[in-house]
């Protein structure tokens, strides 16, 4: 049986502080787990130490899973990047509902390959589906959400972006930051927000396509 499986590994995780970047992980995924608990097959695993993997149980709730692990790391105000690979595919043992481990499929297979050779890729969103329009098209707008979200510094960006991400209006913004108008209404342009809160709602859109 075709499943979605999530894998996503710490970019150049061996450059950064080990214990605080594997503590700040572990409770990403945490976290990210109890809020899908009823989207999840088989719970985000982290499996060598700076990767995880996951079965979700359809499209819309996989690809939601990855927008929440990247606006947390905002929130968080998290020192790394993740590189994504969701691939649907087959998994011929039984689905293990407590760990991702002990499970074999050529999905499984496929969806390992698939993540070591995105660390030779430019772009951290790697889907494959077999609607192959839905494919392109999220693939595609996931280099967009990329090239925005990618420009943000996580010491000068993530507060600002966190608020606009929570609350969308400037003037909400400017309020929650004691920060004057004019000036949050220019860094809301300097970190295109509109573009990024329009990448997302494709994003949303075409995973609703059945």
């Amino acid at each position: 049986m075709k499943h979605f499986i999530l894998m996503a590994d710490i970019i150049n995780s061996g450059k950064k502080e080990q214990k605080p970047l594997m503590e700040d992980f572990k409770n990403l995924i945490e976290e990210v787990n109890e809020i899908y608990k009823t989207d999840i097959l088989s719970p985000l695993t982290i499996t060598l130490g700076d990767e995880f993997q996951g079965i979700i149980k359809n499209l819309a709730a996989s690809i939601q899973i990855i927008l929440t692990l990247e606006e947390n790391c905002v929130h968080k105000k998290l020192n790394f990047k993740l590189r994504y690979v969701l691939n649907q595919g087959e998994i011929e043992t039984p689905v293990n509902k407590k760990i991702a481990y002990e499970m074999l499929g050529s999905g499984l297979t496929e969806a390992r390959l698939k993540l070591n050779d995105s660390k030779y890729r430019k772009f951290r969103f790697n889907i494959s589906i077999d609607n192959l329009l839905q494919q392109s098209i999220l693939n595609d707008t996931f280099i967009i959400f990329e090239n925005i979200t990618d420009k943000w510094s996580f010491k000068n960006d993530y507060d600002l972006a966190s608020n606009f991400i929570q609350f969308k209006d400037y003037k909400i913004v400017s309020e929650k930051m004691i920060k004057t108008r004019s000036l949050i209404w220019k860094r809301e342009k300097t970190l295109q927000m509109e573009s990024y809160n329009a990448t997302k709602n494709i994003i949303h859109t075409i995973t609703s396509i059945k």
